[in-house]
C-alpha cells in the first residue's frame, strides 16, 4: 500500500513499516500529483515510540511538509512549526565526518532550520 499522506507514512511506520521506504513511495505519490492535502494533516508523533530514531523521523516528516510546499507552491501546513518537530541536536545523514561540511551546505532551508543535514536531493526520486 502506498500513503498517500504524510500522516499515514507515520502511522505505517509506527505500525512497523519501514519509514524509508514508506516516505519513498509517499513521495512517488506526491510527484505524479500533488497536492496540499497529502502534507496537510499532522502526522502522529514517532519520539514516544522510539525516542532516538523517532525524533529524527518526526523532524524528518515537518522538513519534507515544509520543503514539499515550497517546491509545488502549497500552502506549508502549521503543524510543521511545533517544537516537538525539531531537533536540540544537529543529525547528518551519513556518519561519515568527511561529508558534514558538504551536508551542512547542501541542506534545504527546511531541513536545517530543524536541525537535520541531508544532501540536496534527500526528497528526489530517480
Amino acid at each position: 500500500m502506498r500513503p498517500e499522506s504524510l500522516a499515514e507514512v507515520a502511522a505505517m511506520a509506527a505500525a512497523g513499516d519501514s519509514f524509508d521506504r514508506c516516505l519513498a513511495n509517499f513521495l512517488d505519490g506526491f510527484y505524479a500529483s500533488p497536492s496540499a492535502a497529502a502534507l496537510a494533516a499532522a502526522p502522529s508523533l514517532l519520539a514516544p515510540l522510539d525516542p532516538v530514531t523517532g525524533a529524527v523521523r518526526d523532524a524528518y516528516l515537518a522538513a519534507t511538509a515544509e520543503e514539499l510546499s515550497r517546491r509545488m507552491n502549497l500552502p506549508s501546513p502549521a503543524w510543521t512549526l511545533v517544537e516537538e518537530r525539531r531537533l536540540h541536536r544537529p543529525w547528518f545523514a551519513s556518519p561519515l565526518s568527511s561529508l558534514r561540511a558538504v551536508l551542512l551546505l547542501e541542506s534545504p532551508a527546511g531541513f536545517r532550520s530543524r536541525n537535520l543535514f541531508v544532501s540536496d536531493n534527500a526528497l528526489s526520486r530517480a
